[in-house]
């Protein structure tokens, strides 16, 4: 077939592949934890792929009600009140997560302005009093180690605020105001605790390298010993709007890789700095929660790719986000609207949901890469099995509608099983099913269920034969599909009198 893509993998071959896809995964804001769909959506997700940390906004906003104050003998005092952390905290560690702890927003009494971001009115102004303002992030650690033990949450990261390299997000996006903000918060935070990883700048694309070189100057004149650097990666152009949705145009991925090589490069120019962390605290394709690509097969292709590669020069990748209960821009109108989630409403998986389960798969094995490109990553197993990913991004008329894929591997034993999941737009398609069925705004759980069904990859099994030494393997990719395979050895073992082509026939 014109199109084919033929992998020839030798023994001793060896690729580099940092695959850390299970580090961290994004949320909304914080508060949106004490709702029971965020619940049933987060304990979802780690059954399946299991993150080791969560990120999100909202950590000091209004609706966590941690600043108070209170007037007493004519004075205004302030106090804080843990109650909703703690359940937000014990609710991660139930399912196994570690907070990734983002200092932002500010609370609405502590704000110096009025400026606010979202549906939720985040206050995104300087704080009013840095005093208090780092006596809040004191106390707030301390409560922490306190409840959970200070081994623990002293390995959780801690970043200061998100992406103040935008004015709505940032005052101004005021760089010199941010760097005191870093400054000072980095102080509190070492104050209680120098075993506390610390970083920032959390910027977005557009003035990143501005902000990260301005950024790294400041810790080198003012010898700060920042732990890590964070930055966000989007891959999609300037979205338009119609009605509820946003459009976009996917940018040329290499651009965005080159992007990211630019703040290794800017970091490494510091000797003191030279391969200090770089954290991606968010990435996806669009940028915007009602970016209608989230929801497609593309998506998952497409972050295929980025997952492939995304280890090379950044220590984690937080996909933004786990699940659709989200609010920014307010509340969402129907179960598939474009939001950031791997899952949709009702713990309906998206295509890159299955995404990130074959790619934590790769990472459980053990397995070392042999071969890695622009369309596939192939791991061995020290027992000489393989295993690995496959993807066909479909962007235009121009590309292949449907590729195979042609492996030939190294192989020690005569008979392997070929077991393949695949995910494509007619396999395993829940956005087409909701379509075909009217587009609902409000599903019934017979409607959900039927959803849930239509979004389970094809699994298919085959027995292989190696010849000289070779095992050859043939993957089928449909249009914008992603396709996990394992190839493992194992001869037949049939039980007495069982004949399993006879058996076929009923005969």
């Amino acid at each position: 077939m014109e199109g084919d893509k033929k992998i020839t993998v030798q023994e001793g071959d060896r690729v580099p592949f940092r695959n850390h896809v299970d580090f961290c995964v994004g949320t909304g804001r914080m508060g949106l934890a004490l709702t029971r769909e965020y619940q049933e959506e987060l304990a979802y997700v780690q059954r399946h792929i299991g993150f080791r940390h969560i990120r999100g906004h909202g950590l000091f906003s209004d609706d966590m009600a941690i600043y108070q104050e209170y007037e007493e003998n004519g004075e205004t005092r302030w106090e804080l009140n843990f109650t909703y952390l703690d359940r937000v905290m014990d609710s991660y560690r139930q399912v196994g997560l570690k907070p990734f702890l983002e200092l932002g927003f500010m609370p609405g009494k502590l704000a110096k302005g009025t400026q606010t971001l979202f549906y939720w009115q985040a206050h995104t102004t300087p704080p009013k009093d840095y005093g208090i303002w780092c006596g809040m992030i004191q106390g707030l650690l301390r409560h922490l180690m306190d409840r959970y033990g200070a081994d623990e949450v002293v390995t959780w990261p801690v970043e200061v605020w998100n992406e103040p390299n935008l004015w709505g997000f940032w005052e101004g996006a005021d760089l010199e105001e941010y760097l005191k903000l870093f400054h000072r918060s980095f102080e509190a935070v070492k104050e209680v605790d120098p075993r506390f990883r610390v970083g920032g700048p959390a910027v977005c694309g557009g003035t990143d390298e501005k902000w990260i070189g301005a950024f790294m100057e400041y810790c080198h004149e003012n010898r700060i010993p920042v732990d890590f650097v964070t930055r966000h990666h989007y891959t999609i152009e300037q979205p338009d709007r119609e009605g509820h949705y946003d459009y976009s145009r996917l940018m040329d991925p290499e651009v965005g890789f080159a992007n990211l090589q630019t703040t290794r490069d800017i970091i490494d120019r510091y000797p003191e700095y030279r391969g200090l962390p770089i954290h991606i605290t968010e990435f996806n394709t669009s940028y915007t929660p009602k970016g209608v690509i989230h929801d497609t097969n593309l998506n998952g292709a497409c972050i295929a790719r980025q997952l492939s590669r995304l280890g090379d020069v950044n220590e984690s990748y937080s996909y933004w986000t786990f699940g659709d209960v989200f609010e920014e821009q307010g509340v969402p109108f129907t179960p598939f609207h474009g939001g950031f989630g791997m899952v949709a409403e009702g713990c309906i998986p998206k295509p890159v949901f299955w995404t990130f389960v074959f790619y934590k798969r790769l990472q459980e094995s053990g397995g070392e890469c042999v071969y890695r490109d622009d369309a596939a990553v192939v791991l061995r197993r020290e027992n000489g099995d393989y295993l690995g990913v496959a993807w066909n991004e479909v962007k235009g008329p121009g590309d292949q509608e449907r590729r195979r894929v042609l492996l030939s591997l190294p192989a020690a034993r005569e008979e392997y099983c070929l077991l393949t999941r695949s995910v494509d737009e007619k396999v395993c398609n829940p956005l087409k099913a909701w379509h075909d069925m009217g587009e609902p705004a409000h599903l019934r759980e017979d409607q959900r269920e039927l959803l849930r069904e239509a979004a389970t990859p094809l699994l298919e099994t085959a027995r292989i034969r190696s010849r000289e030494g070779r095992a050859d393997i043939e993957l089928s990719l449909g249009r914008n599909g992603v396709v996990y395979f394992e190839l493992t050895a194992g001869a037949l073992t049939p039980d007495r009198g069982y004949e399993y082509e006879r058996a076929l026939l009923g005969v």
